[in-house]
């Protein structure tokens, strides 16, 4: 493994050490006000990109980066918190139906 690939996989492992405090605050919250699903679409397809740069490299050289398995840790934490913004979101519905219906 060289410097540029240790670089990499910093640069990811930094990303991952945010994401999961940002899926902790997620779940704790139980809300999905203040959060952008659509920047965490474009994050996941930005590490995407990377990982298919992954691949490409493997087929040309035989030989799998160490840093792919940090582009699919990070994408499934991204993941993660996609999937806490969905059933946060339900239930800001939940909260305000009920206020509408007591209100």
């Amino acid at each position: 493994m060289d410097l540029v690939q240790l670089c990499e996989i910093g640069m990811l492992v930094a990303f991952g050490f945010s994401w999961l405090f940002n899926i902790a605050k997620s779940w704790r919250s139980r809300t999905a006000k203040g959060k952008s699903v659509q920047f965490e679409y474009i994050v996941v397809f930005g590490y995407l990109v990377g990982l298919l740069g992954k691949i490409v490299t493997a087929h040309r050289s035989g030989v799998l980066p160490w840093s792919t398995w940090f582009y699919l840790a990070d994408i499934i934490m991204v993941s993660v918190d996609i999937a806490l913004y969905c059933r946060n979101a339900g239930l800001d519905r939940q909260r305000e139906e009920k206020a509408e219906r007591d209100g």
